[in-house]
């Protein structure tokens, strides 16, 4: 399952790259998220771990998540393992004038035998998944569009 979104942002990319990474305080933001729990020392950035509960399907998930990149004010990378799958969702950011250009791509891949075998019914996950985060970034888009 890979997807890529792409949002304008009327926001100047210093406040846009702020707020997307701003772990802490995503589940103020983001209506989806229930908790996130940071488990390393700040400042955020390559390296930095944390924990981010949800809602999906009904039922509470927590995962675990790494930034594997990140490049102030361009680029951030998080990646993740679960349901024996590693997930790479990949945040880019470009100035626009005074707006900026969010680019967020989900890449997944099955690592387990088991999420092999499942992966041709990925489609039926990929439609939520998608709306996840299409309603995450429209969220925070929102909020910077306010506070800009």
């Amino acid at each position: 399952m890979n997807f890529t979104l792409n949002r304008t942002v009327n926001a100047p990319i210093d406040n846009v790259f702020r707020v997307y990474s701003d772990f802490a305080n995503a589940a103020a933001r983001i209506d989806g998220i229930e908790n996130i729990e940071i488990l390393t020392d700040d400042p955020i950035g390559k390296g930095t771990r944390f924990r981010e509960t949800r809602i999906m399907f009904g039922r509470e998930s927590t995962e675990e998540m790494e930034i594997t990149e990140f490049e102030q004010n361009k680029k951030y990378i998080v990646e993740a393992n679960s349901c024996g799958a590693h997930f790479q969702t990949i945040f880019q950011f470009q100035p626009n004038g005074g707006s900026t250009n969010v680019k967020v791509e989900l890449n997944t891949r099955s690592v387990t035998l088991f999420a092999k075998l499942m992966s041709p019914l990925g489609f039926l996950m990929a439609s939520s998944m998608k709306k996840c985060f299409s309603s995450d970034i429209d969220q925070l888009k929102q909020y910077c569009e306010q506070v800009a």
